[in-house]
C-alpha cells in the first residue's frame, strides 16, 4: 500500500532535490538486518529537527546514554544550529527537515523534533510515517486535533513515543501516587496547579517594524505551517511562546511538567468541560488593549474531569499562571514554602492534602510534620537517572522496538495531557475574544467564565461554536492537512 504523505510539497522536493549520496559513517539498525535487528553497537542513529537552544541539550542527552548516535542536524537558523554541528562534525546538517527526511530517511531510525509548537505535528507525523521512534518536545503538539492524530499514528505505525515531559521519569511523581493509592490523603476532588509563567511579553500588540530576515535564517521554514506574515526581531529563540500562531501560552510551556502528575495519580484523560478568565490589558487611556494575537499577561483556567477508576467522582483542575496563586492551604506554615514559590501542584483530598514542586519535584504531604510520621513503602520502579534517564529510557525502547519497553510519556499519555492543556487554551482564547452586542456600551467579552462543554468523541464544544476555530488550524498553503 502506498505510504500517504502530509505535505503536498514534498513529491516536490523529491523531484527538485539533489540526491547526494551520504557516506554512512553510522549504519542505521533497521538497515543491517531489518526491524528489530540490533546493529553491533547496538546504537539509535538519531536525525534532529530543531537542534539548537533545548533540541541542543535533547540531542546531548540522547548522546551521552550511550547508546545513540546522532547521525543527522536540521534547523532553520544556522546560528542556532552552530553549537550542535560543532558538537556533532560527522552529522549531516539539513536546514529544511522535508528534504532530510527524503534524502536520508534509510538512513537513521529515530527522530527528536525541538522546535517551535506550530511545527510539531507534522513534523513528528512525517516521522512515523516513515517507520522512525519519535521524540516530541513539550507540549506534544499546537491543536487539540493535532494532538489526537499523533496519538492515533503512534500506534498505528508502530513506533516508539516519547514526550518531553521530564518530571514525568522522575522520583517525584512515583512518590505522589504511593501516598495515594496507600489512602494517606482520602479521594482527591480537587487540584489546583499554578506558576510564574510567562517569562516572556504576552499581551502585546504585534510589532509594527519590518527588519530585514537575517541571512543565517530561512523565514518561510521557521513559519511552516503558520500564517504568512513579514519577519519581526526578538521572536526567536523564545518569544513566540506568547503568540498564538506559535506557541501555546504558559500552558504549553508548563502545562505538561504540571499537570502530568495529577493525571497520572488519579488516572485522568479527557475533560468534559472548561472554562477561563483572562487579565485585563490597560492602554493609557484606560481602555482595554485587544491583543488577539497574542496570548494573556495571565489566566486563571479551570477543568472538569469525569470520575475515573481512581477517583470516587468528578476532579476540578485549577490552572493559574502570571503571578496567580491560590489560596495558602492552612495546613502549611507561614515560613513555609508553598510549592517551589514560583510554581507548584496542590491536591486536596478528602484526608487531607499533598502538594509537589515544577516537574512534581519535591513531593510533600500536608502539614509537613506528616512526611516525618507517614511510612508507604515503594511499590513503583522509579526510573534510573530520572530527567536524564527520560531520554534513556526513549532510546532504549526505541532499540527494544514497539511495545517491548514501558516508557514514562508515550503518545497514548501524552496525547491526553496534551488535549487538556489546549483545551484550557480553548477557554482563555474565548475569554479573550470581544463580541459586538447592540446595548450602545462598545464591545463585552461574554467569553470569559463560560463553561465550554466538550464532545471528545467528536472533538467540538457544543455550546459556543467560536471556540471549535482553534480546535484545528487551517495550515499555510503548501503545506497540505494532518492525515493518518
Amino acid at each position: 500500500m502506498k505510504k500517504k504523505k502530509i505535505l503536498e510539497s514534498r513529491r516536490e522536493f523529491l523531484k527538485t532535490a539533489s540526491i547526494a549520496s551520504a557516506g554512512f559513517m553510522i549504519v542505521p539498525r533497521h538497515v543491517l538486518g531489518g526491524k528489530g535487528f540490533l546493529a553491533p553497537s547496538d546504537k539509535l542513529v538519531v536525525a534532529g529537527i530543531g537542534v539548537g537552544g533545548k533540541g541542543k541539550s535533547d540531542l546531548k542527552y540522547f548522546y551521552d546514554s550511550g547508546k545513540a548516535d546522532i547521525g543527522y542536524l536540521c534547523d532553520v537558523d544556522d546560528r542556532m544550529a552552530k553549537g550542535s554541528i560543532a558538537a556533532y562534525p560527522k552529522a549531516k546538517y539539513y536546514k529544511d527537515w522535508r528534504k532530510m527526511m527524503d534524502v536520508e530517511s534509510k538512513n537513521f531510525d529515530a527522530v527528536s523534533v525541538s522546535t517551535p509548537d506550530h511545527n510539531h505535528a507534522v513534523q513528528a507525523m512525517a516521522a512515523m510515517q516513515l517507520g522512525k521512534h519519535v521524540y516530541v518536545q513539550k507540549p506534544m503538539t499546537h491543536d487539540i486535533f493535532e494532538a489526537r492524530m499523533l496519538t492515533q499514528a503512534a500506534a498505528k505505525y508502530k513506533v516508539v513515543t516519547q514526550m518531553g515531559n521530564q518530571g514525568s521519569s522522575g522520583d517525584g511523581v512515583r512518590q505522589l501516587v504511593e501516598w495515594y493509592d496507600a489512602d494517606i490523603i482520602g479521594d482527591v476532588h480537587t487540584v489546583q496547579i499554578w506558576t510564574n509563567r510567562p517569562i516572556w511579553p504576552q499581551g502585546i500588540p504585534w510589532p509594527s517594524t519590518k527588519p530585514a530576515v537575517p541571512a543565517e535564517l530561512d523565514w518561510d521554514l521557521w513559519l511552516g505551517t503558520a500564517p504568512q506574515k513579514d519577519y519581526v526581531e526578538n521572536l526567536i529563540p523564545g518569544s513566540w511562546r506568547g503568540w498564538w500562531d506559535y506557541g501555546t501560552g504558559a500552558l504549553g510551556d508548563l502545562g505538561c511538567h504540571l499537570m502530568e502528575a495529577p493525571f497520572r495519580v488519579l488516572g485522568l484523560k479527557y475533560a468534559s468541560d472548561v472554562q477561563a478568565s483572562v487579565s485585563s490589558v490597560f492602554t493609557a487611556f484606560g481602555k482595554r488593549g485587544v491583543f488577539l494575537d497574542s496570548c494573556p499577561p495571565s489566566s486563571h483556567a479551570t477543568l472538569t474531569f469525569p470520575k475515573t477508576d481512581r477517583t470516587k467522582g468528578p476532579v476540578t483542575m485549577h490552572w493559574m499562571d502570571g503571578g496567580i496563586k491560590p489560596e495558602r492551604p492552612e495546613e502549611l506554615g507561614p515560613d513555609e514554602m508553598f510549592g517551589d514559590g514560583n510554581s507548584g501542584i496542590l491536591f486536596i483530598g478528602t484526608k487531607g492534602k499533598m502538594m509537589a514542586s515544577e516537574y512534581a519535584a519535591n513531593p510533600r504531604l500536608l502539614p509537613l510534620s506528616r512526611n516525618q510520621e507517614v511510612k508507604v513503602p515503594l511499590k513503583l520502579e522509579r526510573v534510573p537517572g530520572s530527567a536524564d534517564g527520560h531520554y534513556a529510557q526513549w532510546v532504549e525502547g526505541a532499540i527494544a522496538g514497539y511495545g517491548k519497553k514501558q516508557l514514562s510519556s508515550p503518545f497514548d499519555l501524552a496525547g491526553p495531557l496534551t488535549e487538556a492543556i489546549l483545551m484550557a487554551n480553548l477557554a482563555i482564547r474565548v475569554a479573550d475574544m470581544p463580541f459586538a452586542r447592540n446595548t450602545g456600551n462598545g464591545m463585552h467579552y461574554p467569553g470569559s467564565n463560560t463553561k465550554l462543554l466538550w464532545d471528545n468523541q467528536n472533538m467540538r464544544v457544543t455550546n459556543f461554536d467560536a471556540a471549535n476555530q482553534f480546535v484545528k488550524r487551517q495550515y499555510r498553503a503548501g503545506w497540505g492537512e494532518l492525515t493518518l
